[in-house]
């Protein structure tokens, strides 16, 4: 691999040069010209369909939306070589927005900072300019109703469906490159026919450089989700963006430092962003995550009852081409424990195809989730302390039932123990912390009381 500090020495500069967006009959094409001079061009692209007799926007809101989305877009491709100086061509910044955007791409970027032995600071990691100043001109908000729920084939997305649509709330998924699972879980909400699908086309070139040894690693994803969403909910005329993220996204991957695989599901960029949304765009969407509020015992016990969700759902991002799960990653073992206090062990072979805690394999990932290692995987993973806690409880209830213990539970048993919160906690926890509509307050605290009243707790 390149080294970090050569590579900005060889390639100073980062060039957002141009975004250019075309109407067709039924899509707005858009595409960005990024270059790193002297390594290499980059022209990714989106397509966003529009729908039938749709009208063309209001050209200064889709000038700012095309632009904000590229601003998170090229970080993809200044993570090749890390050129010290960014130049943002094609709009203004004031310095408040620099601020703004080198906080996400800081925080956003700790993971990918960390896995390649990277040390940089905040005020040198880069230095953004802009040709000028812009004149904020305030925008009149679209008057926009409804839902657009973004689904990644988890279950988080469907439990947000589930429980948008158990109220009949008029709700339209939202998918990025759509794949089995997402479209699955849309067909199994019933939903499929009303799905918005925008695909977005990584450039050729970024591919080639990793593959030749430059920098790679982890990017905000969230982040984009969160700036094409706007787009998404302009054309679609839906004022609500309700994402899926839950409380435990909050908490640090790597332990006693600030860097987390999910800064953009966490409450601090969703804050930030409603702020940035609201001040620098003001399109009339409102964006949140309806299960902020929730402990992922409480989603767990919930996605539980949803069972028409079952056979299609998948998380596995090792396995997602092929919709399957792979069975041997920590997203696959995070879900398999999180769904064993709610599910027979029956069920959950039934939907991976094997029993995750009896393979010995899978060690050192149960050990890195509970905390018995200092570092959680560099997953979208719940918290060490719920990870203790459903296994806890499902040793609880197999021993009750004179059941075997499998290989992974007998270890935890042995060697790292019951000190947790109980289930008690997080069946009855609800974080403070989040931006919900009062009116969507009440739908998820009645969705509890609905599906947790049964549990069985200790």
């Amino acid at each position: 691999m390149h080294d970090f500090y050569t590579l900005r020495q060889l390639y100073p500069e980062f060039i957002y040069k141009a975004y250019s967006y075309k109407y067709t009959d039924s899509s707005i094409n858009v595409k960005y010209e990024f270059e790193i001079p002297g390594l290499s061009e980059f022209a990714p692209e989106w397509c966003f369909p529009l729908p039938a007799n749709g009208e063309n926007l209001d050209a200064k809101l889709m000038d700012n939306l095309v632009f904000s989305l590229g601003m998170v877009e090229l970080i993809s491709y200044w993570k090749s070589a890390c050129p010290p100086k960014v130049k943002v061509l094609p709009h203004g910044l004031t310095d408040e927005m620099i601020v703004w955007w080198k906080s996400l791409y800081f925080g956003g970027l700790g993971e990918f900072f960390y896995t390649n032995k990277i040390a940089v600071d905040f005020d040198s990691f880069m230095q953004i300019s802009a040709d000028y100043n812009p004149v904020l001109e305030p925008f009149t908000p679209l008057n926009l109703e409804g839902n657009l729920v973004p689904v990644g084939g988890g279950k988080d997305s469907a439990v947000t469906l589930k429980v948008l649509n158990s109220q009949n709330k008029s709700s339209t998924p939202y998918i990025i490159n759509s794949r089995g699972a997402t479209d699955e879980t849309c067909v199994a909400a019933g939903c499929l026919e009303t799905s918005y699908k925008v695909k977005r086309t990584i450039d050729k070139s970024l591919i080639d450089l990793n593959k030749r040894g430059f920098l790679n690693g982890h990017t905000p994803f969230s982040a984009i989700v969160a700036f094409s969403s706007l787009i998404a909910a302009v054309i679609t005329k839906r004022k609500y963006i309700v994402l899926s993220n839950e409380s435990s996204a909050n908490e640090s991957t790597v332990l006693g430092e600030d860097i987390n695989h999910q800064f953009s599901k966490g409450e601090a960029f969703e804050k930030n962003f409603i702020e940035y949304q609201r001040k620098y765009i003001n399109c009339g969407a409102e964006y949140f995550s309806l299960l902020r509020p929730l402990s992922e015992m409480q989603i767990a016990a919930l996605f539980s009852a949803y069972k028409e969700y079952h056979p299609v759902f998948k998380s596995c991002n090792a396995g997602s081409k092929a919709n399957i799960w792979c069975c041997n990653c920590p997203k696959c073992l995070f879900v398999y424990i999180i769904l064993s206090p709610f599910l027979e062990t029956e069920d959950l072979i039934s939907i991976f195809g094997e029993n995750l805690l009896e393979k010995e394999s899978l060690l050192d990932t149960y050990k890195e989730l509970t905390g018995a290692l200092p570092n959680k995987p560099f997953e979208c993973v719940g918290s060490r302390d719920e990870v203790i806690c459903a296994s806890r409880y499902t040793i609880n209830k197999l021993e009750q039932k004179n059941k075997e213990l499998p290989y992974l539970l007998k270890y935890f048993k042995d060697h790292i123990g019951f000190n947790s919160n109980n289930m008690n906690y997080y069946m009855n926890f609800w974080d403070n912390t989040n931006h919900l509509p009062s009116e969507y307050v009440k739908l998820l605290k009645n969705e509890l009381r609905e599906h947790t009243k049964n549990v069985s707790i200790d």
